[in-house]
C-alpha cells in the first residue's frame, strides 16, 4: 500500500530526551528510512532555559537518544538531523550538545562529520535591524521596541529548512541545528529531494511530535512517505496506528488555526486537504498546499525580571474553606499591610500572589464549590532575592495562623517544610514576540563543520 517514489524520515520521538527505543529506530530503518530528523527544543517549558541556556532534560538522557541515534545513522549512511539543540537552540545549547555527540563518537568509534547551525542573534544587532524597521511584532504585541532587545540575556532566530539542506549538500552527516521550527527539521530532506512543498511542511507538522498523531502517543515515533503530491504517515510499533482523526488532529496542537501555519518563507494551507486510511495503521494526506511569502525568521528573547520566594501550607480547616475567596482576600491585604508596615519604601516594587491549589490556582476564576482541602502557595516577587525572602519571613506568621476573624483563635495550618521560606532564584520572562525579514534564508545562521580528527579543536 506504500509508494516506493517517496523520500522517507523516520521520526522517532518528539523530543530528543523524552525517550527513544532502539527497536523502533531499527523498524523504520527497516522499512526504508532516508532520514532520520527529530526536534530537541521548545518555547513550550517557558523563558527560563533561553535566558539560562540550559537544556530542560538531562545530560544523561539526552546522551542515552542521541547514542541511539547516532549509532542508527553510522550503520545507515542516513543523514540524522536535530533541531533547536538543548531546549532553547541557542549557542551554548548547541555546544553543549555538540560535547555530548563528540563525546558518544568517542566511546562509540563512530567518525561522522557533523554540522553544527547558530542562529543566535547579537542583540545589538538587532536593535539596529529595529531602527531600521526590518523588525515587526506578532500579537499581541503592537510595536518594537529597540531597546528591548539589548535586555534580553539570548536572542535566537527560528531557522527554516535552507540551512539543513546547505549542510547536508556540503556533506554532513550530523546536523546539530540551533533554534529552528519544528517542521523545518523534519520537511529539510523531503524538499532537498525534489517533494511538493505542500506534502513535505504538512508532513513535518503532523510528525513534529512522534507519535502524538497516533491512537497511543507514548508507543514510540512514526515514519512519513512523502511524495511529489501527498504523504503517508505511519507508527514505528505495529502495536500503535495512525488514523484520519489521530493525524488531521495534530494541526490543532500548539497552532490557533487548524488549517494555516506560518513558517519562515511561507504558509502552510491544510484547508483543501484530505485525510484518507491506508490501512488499519496508516494514512495518507493529500491536497496541502504551500503558498510562498517574504522570508521572515521569528524572534524569541529572554532575560530575567526579578527574584521569588515561596512557602507553602496545606489547609482543611472548614472554617476558612467554607467562605475561601473572601478569607483569601483578607489574607492578601493582611499581608500587604504588614509588609507596608514593618519594610515600608524598603520593600521597593514587589508583588505578593496567594495561589489556592484544589480550587482555583489555575483558572483564577472565582469558583463556587467548597473544597476538602488546599494547598496554598504564597509567591514574594521583588527586585532582589533577599527582598523576597526579606517579605516571605515578614509574611510568616499571618500566612501559616491568618484566622477567619480577627476575634477568633489563631489556627496553625500544615506547613510541609522548614525552613518555610523556599528562594526561587531569579525569574524570568520572553520579551520578543517579533519577526525579522531577511533576504536570505542563511543570512543569520552560522554554520561549521566538525570531522573527528577535529575534536580537540571543537
Amino acid at each position: 500500500m506504500i509508494s516506493s517514489s517517496t523520500i522517507n524520515v523516520l521520526v522517532p520521538t518528539g523530543a530528543l530526551g523524552a525517550g527513544i527505543r532502539a527497536e523502533d529506530v531499527d523498524a523504520g530503518l527497516a522499512a526504508g528510512a532516508h532520514a532520520i530528523a527529530c526536534d530537541a527544543g521548545s518555547t513550550d517549558s517557558g523563558p527560563a532555559y533561553l535566558a539560562q541556556a540550559r537544556c530542560k532534560y538531562s545530560r544523561a538522557a539526552i546522551k542515552a537518544d542521541l547514542a541511539i541515534l547516532m549509532r542508527a545513522q553510522a550503520r545507515s549512511r542516513v543523514p540524522l538531523l536535530i533541531g533547536s539543540c538543548g531546549t532553547s537552540g541557542c549557542d551554548e545549547a548547541v555546544d553543549w550538545t555538540r560535547d555530548i555527540a563528540l563525546e558518544i563518537a568517542q566511546e562509540q568509534g563512530l567518525e561522522p562529520r557533523i554540522a553544527l547551525l547558530y542562529s543566535e542573534q547579537a542583540p545589538a544587532q538587532m536593535q539596529r535591524a529595529a531602527q531600521r524597521e526590518a523588525i515587526r511584532p506578532l500579537p499581541p504585541i503592537t510595536t518594537v521596541d529597540p531597546s528591548a532587545f539589548v535586555q534580553c540575556d539570548h536572542i535566537v532566530a527560528l531557522m527554516g529548512p535552507e540551512p539543513y539542506v546547505a549542510a547536508l549538500e556540503a556533506g554532513a552527516d550530523i546536523v546539530l541545528g540551533g533554534r529552528t521550527t519544528d517542521t523545518a527539521v523534519l520537511a529539510a530532506v523531503p524538499l532537498m529531494r525534489g517533494m511538493s512543498e505542500g506534502a513535505a511542511w504538512h508532513a513535518g507538522k503532523i510528525a513534529e511530535c512522534g507519535g502524538l498523531c497516533a491512537t497511543s502517543p507514548r508507543e514510540g515515533g512514526v515514519m512519513v512517505r512523502v511524495g511529489v503530491d501527498f504523504f503517508d504517515v505511519e507508527p514505528l510499533r505495529s502495536s500503535n496506528r495512525c488514523t484520519p482523526y489521530t493525524v488531521s488532529a495534530h494541526m490543532l496542537y500548539e497552532n490557533s488555526d487548524p488549517f494555516l501555519l506560518t513558517e519562515p518563507g511561507g504558509v502552510l494551507d491544510v484547508s483543501q486537504a484530505s485525510y484518507r486510511a491506508l490501512d488499519e495503521r496508516s494514512v495518507r494526506v493529500t491536497g496541502s498546499r504551500f503558498v510562498r511569502t517574504p522570508y521572515t525568521m521569528k524572534l524569541e528573547g529572554a532575560a530575567a525580571s526579578a527574584y521569588q520566594t515561596i512557602m507553602l501550607t496545606g489547609i482543611q480547616d472548614p472554617k476558612p474553606l467554607a467562605d475561601l475567596g473572601p478569607f483569601l482576600s483578607r489574607m492578601h491585604q493582611a499581608l500587604t499591610a504588614r509588609v507596608e508596615e514593618t519594610l515600608g519604601a524598603a520593600a521597593g516594587s514587589y508583588d505578593i500572589s496567594l495561589r489556592p491549589y484544589g480550587w482555583n490556582a489555575v483558572t483564577g476564576i472565582e469558583e463556587d464549590f467548597v473544597p476538602r482541602e488546599i494547598g496554598l502557595l504564597f509567591v514574594a516577587t521583588a527586585a532582589t532575592q533577599d527582598m523576597a525572602t526579606q517579605i516571605a519571613k515578614t509574611c510568616n506568621p499571618l500566612f501559616f495562623h491568618m484566622p477567619v476573624h480577627r476575634e477568633a483563635e489563631l489556627p496553625s495550618y500544615a506547613f510541609p517544610f522548614s525552613p518555610a521560606e523556599i528562594e526561587r532564584g531569579a525569574v524570568y520572562e520572553f520579551r520578543l514576540n517579533h519577526v525579522i525579514e531577511v533576504d536570505d534564508p542563511r543570512e543569520l545562521v552560522r554554520t561549521t563543520f566538525i570531522n573527528l580528527g577535529e575534536k580537540a579543536h571543537a
